[in-house]
């Protein structure tokens, strides 16, 4: 059934590559929206964990993941629509630059490929140290690169003065005919902290409302926010799509899974835990770190990504917490871990410092922390071994990013063979028992319903 939706104000905030000021400028925008009383709803493009948690500290709604790389075009409308019910804002951030995303030379996994689906403008926000007119050339190339591409204005970062900035709003006003909506001065009490992995996780620092409302405050004074809510709310009404991931879903499955949640593990999609909660599933979650057992009564385990490298010494201290896991793989319970999930599974972590700590040992090997990314980006997955999410032979999109190397014995069974998005060299990932899955793979499970159906269905069988 094709559902079109009613009107819903939403704008995107692009950039013209990355760390132009994307994250900082969206988190001000939220700000600035949820003090004028807006109910806001965060949305990230592309396959992010921690931008989102940010959204979500400011907007109190959780932010969703839009990948058009990862999922169809009618599951982006579908989970954009089905998020922004009961909100009168929708604020998306991009994805490095404008029309950047998967590396195959097409638009898939971009944020302009998201704009055409949603119907959205664009905002694009470009770095001006260091030019004058020659922002001009750059704002007309990407006006023209795609012209099915709105973009409704530009936000220009780190401008040193008025004059500065008077110079390349006439140059692009005049030369573009996209207006400038204004410009976020250079702060450096705004700076948002990072690490290996990206920006710090709003759950593991400080910068909290104060720190968003500096933000806010900044952009309030320097940016025409009226002008901006125009632009979001003059947004045509969504296309019509094909509902296919929540709708009419008929199997139920009534057992618990417990969901690992706190600094080293907090990389989830809030898309899948709705899936496995519109399933039937009760979650119910827990602290690896801080709790001394795994909630009772389970009958599935997740532990998602996050920075168990960062908390290596404290996991490995807390030997009720492993004990606990390892009995429970021992009474049945299904246990899926996802890259830093896996990490923790496994026997052996050995940090950045060369330090080795025990982990659970639930399955063999152990990962070294290295100094350079392993992996980063999209990858075709393709099972060689039936398993917790699928069955040999299936074939689907995920995506990877870490640090860490794996080392296992010689003899080790894989469960999948993973390749990149633009290379057909392929590579093993994944290991797993009759009951365990643990990988770097990274799976959002819009990207097909059959892989939460088959991770039920396998739980199922246990309880």
């Amino acid at each position: 059934m094709k559902h079109p939706l009613s009107h819903c104000p939403r704008i995107l905030i692009a950039g013209t590559h990355s760390g132009v000021g994307k994250t900082t400028i969206t988190l001000g925008l939220m700000s600035v929206l949820k003090d004028k009383g807006y109910k806001v709803q965060g949305y990230k493009v592309g396959p992010d964990y921690i931008d989102p948690s940010h959204h979500t500290a400011i907007t109190g709604q959780p932010s969703r993941n839009l990948d058009t790389w990862l999922m169809s075009r009618d599951v982006c409308l579908e989970l954009f629509e089905r998020a922004c019910v009961g909100s009168n804002m929708a604020v998306i951030e991009g994805v490095m630059g404008l029309y950047d995303g998967c590396l195959d030379g097409t638009e898939l996994g971009s944020t302009a490929h998201l704009a055409k689906i949603l119907d959205i403008p664009a905002i694009l926000v470009m770095d001006a140290r260091g030019m004058s007119r020659s922002a001009g050339a750059i704002v007309s190339g990407y006006k023209n690169f795609d012209k099915e591409i709105n973009i409704g204005g530009v936000i220009l970062n780190r401008i040193k003065s008025e004059r500065h900035y008077a110079s390349l709003k006439k140059t692009i006003e005049d030369n573009c005919k996209i207006p400038v909506l204004g410009h976020l001065p250079f702060d450096e009490d705004i700076t948002l902290p990072e690490r290996h992995l990206g920006l710090v996780p709003s759950v593991e620092q400080e910068l909290s409302k104060s720190g968003y409302q500096k933000i806010g405050n900044l952009l309030s004074t320097s940016v025409d926010i009226d002008k901006l809510i125009s632009i979001a709310s003059l947004s045509n009404n969504l296309p019509s799509f094909q509902k296919t991931l929540f709708y009419n879903i008929n199997e139920r499955f009534h057992f618990r899974i417990a969901v690992a949640i706190d600094e080293a593990f907090n990389f989830y999609y809030q898309d899948n835990l709705d899936l496995l909660e519109s399933y039937g599933a009760e979650l119910t979650y827990f602290s690896p770190l801080y709790d001394k057992y795994v909630p009772s009564d389970i009958d599935g385990l997740y532990i998602g990504g996050g920075f168990p490298e960062l908390y290596a010494s404290l996991l490995a201290s807390n030997t009720t917490m492993k004990e606990s896991i390892r009995k429970a793989h021992k009474n049945g319970v299904v246990i899926y871990g996802e890259c830093g999930g896996m990490m923790y599974l496994l026997e052996q972590m050995v940090d950045f410092k060369h330090k080795s700590h025990e982990m659970c040992g639930i399955l063999k090997g152990i990962t070294k922390m290295e100094n350079k990314r392993q992996g980063l980006g999209y990858i075709t997955v393709r099972a060689v071994h039936d398993n917790l999410l699928c069955n040999r032979g299936d074939v689907f999109k995920a995506h990877e990013f870490h640090w860490s190397s794996l080392h296992v014995p010689d003899n080790t069974a894989f469960a999948y063979s993973i390749s990149k998005c633009d290379d057909n060299k392929s590579r093993p990932d994944g290991l797993f028992t009759d009951r365990v899955l643990g990988s770097y793979t990274h799976v959002h499970f819009a990207t097909d319903s059959n892989l939460v159906k088959h991770f039920l269905c396998m739980i199922s069988k246990r309880a």
